[in-house]
């Protein structure tokens, strides 16, 4: 796990330069007075734990010997130290997806990613004895993480425990727009699954039931299809039932999925 640092002048060698003969060192220079520091600087600090890098935080106001050694004109100012060479970075505040292809590049591999990696192989592979060991050392080690939110709640939904999926769900960050469609697309199901066991005999029911099952077990395509044609036979039908599973279905895979693309212009010609 990596680590998060202050260093000033007289550390700098020995914190800095040394430790980038063995992994790269991430330096940000910061102010306490800059906004945009502020918004980076919690960014950075999650990575590092998450990537296995050694973060070094700077204060050029304590530290002018640095900044202008350096050349730091503007902050947050990041630089890239191996091998004992300091390199330009960035200036400014990037967005997470471009700090990680950073790190990528930088020959840094997430911790998180691989372990999500192991533990999606071990549902694939119905593994339910490597799932949730996997899971638990998950939640532990990124207690406050979406993703891994999210995957708890998906786990426990496709055991039927849709009162310890809401549980997760419910600790997710409604602002984190990365995970907030998707909790709102589990909890979707979660009240999918009580609506098909208020379902009759009649054909719409049993069509929505199909579908609602095939969205259950992940088969959105099927699941898509059924719930279309809920719409296209009767659009009344349990108050709009067809097109909300649908939307639920669409929050689930995401806006740019082939499959959302798809079935909501496919949608919206059955609507309009």
């Amino acid at each position: 796990m990596g680590q998060s640092i202050v260093v000033n002048q007289a550390e700098f060698d020995q914190a800095v330069l040394q430790p980038s003969f063995d992994q790269p060192v991430i330096v940000d220079f910061f102010a306490t007075w800059c906004g945009p520091c502020q918004l980076l600087k919690p960014m950075l600090e999650t990575l590092s734990q998450e990537y296995d890098f050694t973060l070094a935080k700077i204060d050029i106001d304590q530290n002018p010997g640095l900044a202008k050694a350096f050349g730091v004109e503007g902050v947050p100012d990041v630089r890239i130290v191996t091998q004992g060479q300091v390199q330009e970075g960035f200036v400014g505040v990037l967005p997470e997806p471009q700090l990680r292809e950073l790190l990528n590049g930088l020959g840094l591999r997430s911790a998180l990613e691989d372990d999500l990696a192991a533990l999606e192989l071990a549902q694939a592979n119905g593994d339910l004895a490597e799932v949730l060991p996997a899971l638990a050392t998950l939640l532990t080690r990124y207690p406050n993480n979406g993703q891994i939110l999210l995957k708890a709640a998906q786990v426990y939904l496709a055991q039927g425990d849709d009162a310890l999926a809401a549980q997760y769900l419910e600790l997710i960050d409604p602002s984190d727009r990365t995970t907030a469609d998707q909790a709102d697309g589990l909890r979707g199901l979660v009240t999918l699954r009580q609506t098909l066991t208020d379902l009759g005999d009649a054909d719409l029911d049993i069509a929505f039931g199909q579908a609602g099952q095939a969205a259950l077990r992940g088969d959105f395509a099927l699941a898509l299809e059924g719930f279309l044609g809920v719409v296209e036979c009767d659009r009344t039908y349990r108050s709009d039932a067809g097109r909300k599973a649908m939307l639920t279905v669409f929050k689930l895979l995401g806006d740019s999925d082939p499959l959302t693309l798809t079935y909501r212009k496919r949608l919206m010609q059955a609507l309009y």
